[in-house]
């Protein structure tokens, strides 16, 4: 792929979309987030380079609470990378425009949420804009393009959307930042993995899961899916267990339920390679409690898979050549449901394999549980767009990255 090491980028104005999608506080405040830290290196290393760096980034979207400014932004990625930051609160209009014809050499702009403008994300509601050249029309692209000599695509977790600030600039040289080079090296990793293959598939969207499963179940390169959190209890329906109606009530008013006639069909085409919790853990009395699934119904919610089901996960996982995670065991916030989720982790960290996790919540436990990080090879920042690659699907901004690469 073309990298940052592909071109002198010295005096010339590049363009670098980021994500510095944060988490905000019940004050509203801005809070540091290890995506915007991990782009602060890629930041850093541009304007060393002397490039004039033009930062494109959003936070939220329209009508969510976490909708708003930049401008935080940029103090931030200041205190990480140690530089001065220039913000203008203009997305493409002349204050952008007059900002960036004054950068230097090793300067950094960062302009206004591009989700300020109503266009750059016209592909998700099916309007107007459907292709890359249809992009070059946004009012984003149409300003900014004359201005911009490289586009900087750092970002795996928006490239599974056909923004204008993701595919808009392609007509320009597209070269992958620092840190989408490191997911696609890691990806590569996936993509002729050592056998045995297990994937632990957790969290409490198992629609994400299911995907994966369909997929890698059917071009023979999973050996083993380890199901836990509601994709596990997903499965247990499937199998004919009595959950008892709190937890149906749970699966039905998260929609999980929805997911339950593909669980079905996967258990009856590959029920050898799919492993379902053998016992589980429930509260009672604010305590842990736990029973073998053959004495299903609990008297609560299911919370956490069991310990014998933890064993024998973690055992599996010992063995396995390739090992990716994504989501937790169970409720693992809360301390007495966090011991399936732990021990999983903690087989991860021991294990020899090629280990990739992703996910915000995995990232989370990871962090809470002191997992050595450097005994796993790759912890993905890419969220939802890890999840649609694993489930075969093509991501526009790889395919622009590609097609620059082979022009």
């Amino acid at each position: 792929m073309l990298t940052l090491d592909t071109y002198d980028l010295k005096g010339k104005r590049v363009f670098c979309r980021v994500d510095l999608n944060s988490p905000m506080d019940e004050n509203g405040k801005i809070l540091p987030s290890e995506r915007l830290k991990a782009h602060a290196k890629t930041i850093t290393e541009l304007s060393e380079k002397g490039a004039r760096v033009i930062l494109l980034a959003h936070q939220g979207k329209k009508g969510d609470p976490d909708f708003t400014s930049l401008a935080p932004h940029a103090l931030l990625l200041e205190k990480e990378t140690g530089k001065k930051i220039q913000f203008v609160q203009d997305v493409c209009g002349g204050k952008a425009k007059a900002a960036i014809e004054k950068l230097k050499d090793g300067d950094i702009l960062l302009l206004e949420n591009v989700r300020y403008m109503d266009d750059e994300t016209s592909m998700d509601d099916e309007t107007s804009y459907k292709t890359e050249e249809d992009y070059r029309k946004s009012a984003l692209v149409s300003n900014l393009l004359p201005y911009c000599d490289f586009f900087v695509l750092d970002s795996l977790s928006v490239s599974h959307r056909p923004h204008a600030s993701v595919i808009g600039f392609s007509s320009k040289p597209v070269i992958a930042g620092r840190v989408m080079e490191r997911e696609l090296n890691a990806l590569k990793m996936v993509k002729a993995p050592k056998k045995p293959v297990v994937f632990i598939l957790g969290g409490a969207k198992p629609e994400d899961s299911i995907g994966i499963m369909g997929h890698w179940l059917s071009e023979g390169k999973m050996d083993k899916a380890l199901a836990c959190g509601v994709l596990g209890t997903l499965f247990l329906a499937a199998k004919g267990y009595d959950l008892g109606s709190s937890t149906m009530d749970y699966l039905k008013e998260s929609k999980a339920i929805g997911s339950l006639p593909k669980a079905k069909e996967l258990l009856k085409n590959y029920g050898d390679k799919i492993e379902i919790p053998v016992d589980i853990a429930f509260g009672l009395d604010g305590k842990r409690k736990e029973i073998s699934v053959e004495q299903l119904p609990a008297p609560s919610s299911i919370m956490d898979i069991g310990k014998k089901t933890a064993e024998n996960y973690s055992s599996l996982i010992l063995k396995a050549g390739t090992v990716i995670i994504n989501g937790p065991a169970g409720v693992y916030e809360k301390e007495q449901f966090s011991y399936g989720t732990k021990t999983i982790l903690k087989a991860i960290e021991k294990s020899s394999a090629f280990s990739l996790a992703g996910g915000g919540h995995t990232i989370s436990a990871i962090e809470k549980f002191g997992i050595d990080k450097s005994k796993i090879s790759y912890i993905s920042l890419a969220g939802k767009a890890l999840i649609e690659y694993l489930s075969g699907e093509e991501l526009p901004g790889i395919a622009i990255l590609e097609k620059r690469n082979i022009n």
